[in-house]
């Protein structure tokens, strides 16, 4: 379970990273790079690096996903703006759902708001379905409450078939 301390300011959030068409790796890594170098963000933990068959459209190459928590200054609306800005300089193409990409960054939680907007929605709505996500997420705290339930808790009734560690040192991300 992570232990953080959060300063005046600063607000905790966890974020679900992924990606599968060039190097999805160094993206997510330099991604979180940005993240940390800026005024209003500063990674505090990264799980391992796992790799994952595709979910929802499976006619594709595997992804690899990661999640990371993170403080930051910003409101969640400012967080979605700068992962989305990171996405686009990335070369990141919404074109179609579930399909592939260089690099998707998901708002998972935010300092345990509920957030219904049309633009975001925390806690992620599709998360607790996803062995992909929540898998990574166990890996930062286990006991995270999301939607009621502890992420463990979510984690055990789904198959994690087809998902394995791709890398167990978790500042695979510093580069």
């Amino acid at each position: 379970m992570l232990s953080i301390s959060i300063e005046e300011g600063w607000r905790p959030a966890t974020l679900g990273l992924g990606g599968n068409i060039g190097d999805p790796v160094a993206a997510m890594a330099l991604a979180l790079r940005r993240l940390d170098a800026r005024d209003d963000c500063r990674v505090t933990a990264v799980s391992r690096l796992y790799r994952t068959p595709p979910w929802g459209k499976t006619d594709q190459a595997d992804f690899y996903n990661a999640c990371a928590a993170i403080e930051t200054r910003l409101s969640p609306a400012g967080l979605l703006e700068v992962c989305l800005d990171i996405e686009r300089d990335m070369k990141r193409v919404r074109s179609e759902r579930w399909g592939p990409r260089t690099l998707d960054i998901d708002i998972l939680t935010f300092d345990g708001l509920q957030i219904d907007e049309q633009a975001l929605t925390v806690p992620h709505p599709r998360m607790t379905e996803r062995a992909f996500v929540l898998m990574p997420l166990a890996d930062l705290d286990g006991g995270l409450k999301v939607k009621g339930r502890v992420v463990a808790d979510w984690l055990n009734g789904l198959s994690a078939d087809g998902i394995v560690v791709a890398n167990e040192n978790r500042a695979w991300w510093r580069g």
